[in-house]
């Protein structure tokens, strides 16, 4: 194994929670919030580890924007 092959992305379908917030680009406590309001799914517990599914997050994401105030203004 070469340095390169240690910092080469692997793409995967489960995250963990600090994963999962950093993919829709929030912090942790924010995405507790949007679990705990219903704007992001909960996660699944299997073998003690608890993963979300990034199409989840993806539909997710997709729902947020197409609902926001106005997704289009300018900061």
């Amino acid at each position: 194994m070469t340095a390169a092959d240690t910092h080469r992305f692997i793409p995967r379908r489960g995250l963990r929670r600090g994963e999962a917030a950093t993919y829709v680009g929030v912090s942790e406590t924010k995405f507790r919030a949007w679990i705990a309001d219903g704007r992001m799914p909960s996660g699944v517990r299997i073998d003690g580890v608890t993963l979300w599914d990034i199409r989840a997050l993806d539909r997710a994401m997709d729902a947020l924007f197409e609902t926001a105030v106005d997704p289009g203004a300018e900061w």
